[in-house]
C-alpha cells in the first residue's frame, strides 16, 4: 500500500512538470497565481513555472499522507518522515528561490542521509537497520551476511546520489524528471530483487546442508542402536 502510495505521489508529480512543459503559458499563469506571493522578490521566471508548480504539489500530496497516517493513528515511519523533511526543505528552497537547483539535490540528500543512516546505525550503535526491518519477517541469516547486505545497501544508496547529480546537471530537466520518476524506482527494486534473490540462494543452501548433515546422522543413529 505504501508503495501503491509512493508511485502515486511520482505519477503525479511527472505528469504536472510534464503538462507544465506542454502548456507554459498556462503553468506560468497557475505558478504566478499559486506561488508568486512565497517566491523571493515574487519573481516566478517563465522556464521554472513547470517544476516549481510539481514541487508545489508533491509538498501537498505528501502533506495530505503524513497527515492521513496521523489522523487515522497509523505509524509514520522514520523513512518517510526523512524524506517528507527533506522533500519540504529543498522543495521549498527550489520555490522560494525559483530555482530548480535545489530539487535536483534533493534526491542525492535523500539518499545519502539513508547511506549515512545505516553507517551511523552500525558504527555508532551496532545496529544492523536493514537487519531490524527484514528480521521480524522470518528472515533469518548470519551475521556475516546482515553485515554484507548493510554493506550493499550503504554503497548502492551513495552510488544512487552519485548518479542523480551526474543526470540531473548533465541532461535535460525532462530527462531528470523521467529519471527521478521511474529510473531511480526501477533501479531500486532491481536491486532489492537481487538481494531477495541472494538470500533466498543462501537459505536454500543452509537447508541444503541442513538435510545432508540428517541423512549422516540417520544411519549412525542406526547402528548405534
Amino acid at each position: 500500500m505504501k508503495f501503491v502510495s509512493d508511485f502515486f505521489s511520482l505519477l503525479l508529480f511527472f505528469a504536472i512538470y510534464l503538462a507544465g512543459e506542454q502548456f507554459p503559458e498556462r503553468a506560468q499563469h497557475y505558478a504566478g497565481l499559486l506561488l508568486g506571493g512565497i517566491t523571493r522578490d515574487g519573481v516566478l521566471p517563465p522556464d521554472q513555472a513547470s517544476i516549481l508548480l510539481a514541487i508545489a504539489v508533491a509538498i501537498v500530496v505528501f502533506t495530505v499522507q503524513i497527515a492521513w497516517l496521523l489522523a487515522t493513528r497509523r505509524k509514520v515511519s522514520v523513512v518517510q518522515w526523512m524524506s517528507f523533511g527533506i522533500l519540504v526543505v529543498f522543495g521549498g528552497a527550489s520555490i522560494y528561490f525559483h530555482s530548480d537547483t535545489f530539487i535536483k539535490w534533493k534526491v542525492t540528500v535523500l539518499y545519502w542521509a539513508f547511506a549515512a543512516a545505516l553507517w551511523i546505525g552500525v558504527a555508532a550503535f551496532g545496529k544492523n537497520l536493514i537487519r531490524s526491518l527484514m528480521e521480524p519477517g522470518g528472515v533469518e541469516l548470519p551475521d556475516g551476511v546482515w553485515a554484507k547486505m548493510n554493506q550493499s545497501w550503504i554503497a548502492f544508496f551513495m552510488a544512487l546520489g552519485l548518479l542523480n547529480l551526474v543526470v540531473a546537471f548533465n541532461f535535460s530537466r525532462t530527462t531528470w524528471v523521467t529519471f527521478k520518476s521511474f529510473g531511480l524506482t526501477v533501479l531500486t527494486l532491481a536491486f532489492a530483487l537481487g538481494q531477495g534473490l541472494l538470500i533466498s540462494r543462501y537459505l536454500d543452501r543452509i537447508e541444503a546442508e541442513e538435510a545432508a548433515g540428517e541423512d549422516r546422522i540417520a544411519p549412525a543413529a542406526k547402528e548405534s542402536a
